[in-house]
C-alpha cells in the first residue's frame, strides 16, 4: 500500500481526551420551576387578549428560562493528561505542574472555606447549587494565587485526576 503524502493529524489541546470531565448542571428541579415562572408571566401579558398578543408572550418568554438555566449550567471542570497535563475549570487554566497538593472539602466546611478562612487571592469557582467542594494548593512563585477552590459533585474522582496529570507530569 502506497504511503500518503499528507502530514500525520497533529494533536491539539482541544483535541485531547480528558482524564475528568464533568458539567455543572443546575438541579432538575430548577427546570418546572423556571418554565412554571415563564407561563405565569406569559399568563398575566396574554390575559385574554385575543390575536399575536395570546401566544406572543409564550412564544418569547418560553426560551428565556432555558437560555437562562442551560447559561448557568456551562461551567465544566476538566483534567487532561499528556505531556502537559492541566485543570480547566471554565475559561481559567492551571498546569498540574504548579500543583502541590490537593483536598476535598465537606459540606459542613464549605461557608467556612467560602467565608472567614477564604484568602481574597484565591481563585474561586463556585456554584451554590453543588454541595462538594475540592482545595487546589498551588506552589508557584510567580502567581499571587495561593490555592483554588472548585465545585464539583464527584470530589474523589477529580483529585484521582489530578493525581494522575500530577504523577505523569513529574
Amino acid at each position: 500500500m502506497p504511503e500518503s503524502s499528507q502530514p500525520a493529524p497533529t494533536t491539539s489541546d482541544n483535541a485531547r481526551e480528558p482524564l475528568y470531565s464533568e458539567r455543572l448542571w443546575v438541579p432538575w428541579w430548577w427546570w418546572p420551576a423556571g418554565l412554571f415562572v415563564a407561563g405565569l408571566l406569559a399568563a398575566e401579558v396574554h390575559m385574554g387578549s385575543p390575536g399575536v398578543r395570546a401566544w406572543l408572550p409564550y412564544v418569547l418568554l418560553f426560551p428565556f428560562p432555558i437560555w437562562l438555566l442551560l447559561w448557568v449550567s456551562r461551567q465544566r471542570v476538566e483534567v487532561y493528561g499528556g505531556p502537559n497535563p492541566e485543570l480547566r475549570v471554565g475559561r481559567a487554566h492551571l498546569p498540574l505542574s504548579v500543583v502541590s497538593r490537593t483536598a476535598s472539602i465537606p459540606p459542613s466546611a464549605k461557608s467556612a472555606a467560602m467565608g472567614r478562612q477564604l484568602d481574597p487571592a484565591a481563585f474561586v469557582q463556585n456554584k451554590s447549587w453543588v454541595k462538594d467542594t475540592v482545595l487546589i494548593v498551588l506552589d508557584d512563585p510567580e502567581d499571587p494565587t495561593p490555592y483554588w477552590l472548585v465545585s464539583t459533585r464527584r470530589p474523589a474522582e477529580l483529585l484521582a485526576a489530578i493525581g494522575r496529570g500530577t504523577s505523569a507530569s513529574g
